[in-house]
């Protein structure tokens, strides 16, 4: 198993840059093939008052400058592509709903893998809220790239959050790929409770077995009254660890947006040091 279809989610031309070089470094040692997209921002209407008429120059200003930005994210996507080699397609979509777009969302669910970047100012609150009903709607996972790492490097230390929920096996299991090369895997559990199937000494042995089958090198690792909090102990593991690629499920509930992701995962979100391979 390996990943064939990239889709590379390309904002503005800094995290177009950050994250064509990643699909990059992935694409040449699978022979994916990368689909570079990009959601040009629908020019919102301005008012002018007292009567409250659309100003036709200022949305077309407005519009201009998105089409400019789109324009730059394609040369900037078509070069550095071709410039590696790379199979590659280009698509973009004229939207007011961001990385939420039909057509976006449509092109992610024929890929193996989505790739985005969390951005200088970390994932901000309407950022959070696309990417969680992104996250909802597409089906994929998704690779989230820290703005502090600025090149690939390889990924020879995972980490895998792991609570025995659905999310967290969805996540585990679409990273099979990276996990395959990996050096070293890690089952991380923190404070697991007490099931009518598994005590909570034995978190993670089940899913360490399985990947084990696989031929991954896996270890397993439960922390109990730490006192510390789920993301607080994932975050020091990540950093004891020098861990590359942290798995994990993203929790939340599409019905109630003020709770896009469970507390974990918007704490990691927030902090990131490693790349995140996201699925739920």
């Amino acid at each position: 198993m390996t990943y064939r279809t990239l889709l590379a989610i390309l904002d503005t031309p800094k995290d177009a840059r950050q994250v064509i070089d990643f699909a990059a470094a992935l694409a040449n040692r699978s022979g994916a093939h990368v689909i570079g997209a990009h959601a040009e921002a629908m020019a919102m209407v301005p008012m002018v008052a007292p009567m409250e008429i659309p100003d036709p120059a200022t949305v077309q200003a407005l519009q201009d400058m998105a089409h400019h930005e789109t324009e730059t994210v394609e040369k900037i996507f078509r070069d550095m592509a071709t410039r590696e080699g790379l199979s590659h397609e280009w698509r973009s979509f004229v939207t007011s709903s961001g990385i939420n777009s039909a057509s976006l969302i449509e092109s992610a669910r024929s890929a193996d893998l989505v790739i985005a970047a969390q951005g200088e100012g970390g994932l901000l609150s309407e950022t959070r809220s696309e990417l969680e009903s992104f996250l909802f709607e597409s089906g994929r996972p998704v690779l989230l790239i820290p703005y502090i790492l600025k090149e690939p490097r390889p990924i020879r230390r995972v980490l895998i959050a792991w609570n025995g929920s659905r999310e967290a096996a969805r996540a585990t299991f679409d990273a099979l790929p990276f996990l395959k090369e990996a050096e070293e895997v890690e089952i991380f559990s923190v404070d697991p409770p007490e099931t009518p199937a598994q005590s909570a000494a034995m978190a993670g042995a089940e899913i360490a077995a399985a990947l084990a089958r696989h031929g991954i090198k896996v270890t397993v690792t439960c922390q109990e009254k730490t006192g510390l909090s789920p993301a607080a102990a994932i975050e020091n593991r990540l950093s004891d660890s020098s861990i590359d690629l942290l798995v994990m499920g993203a929790y939340g509930n599409k019905r109630w947006w003020e709770v896009l992701f469970g507390g974990v995962t918007r704490t990691i979100l927030d902090s990131m040091t490693a790349l995140t391979l996201l699925s739920r």
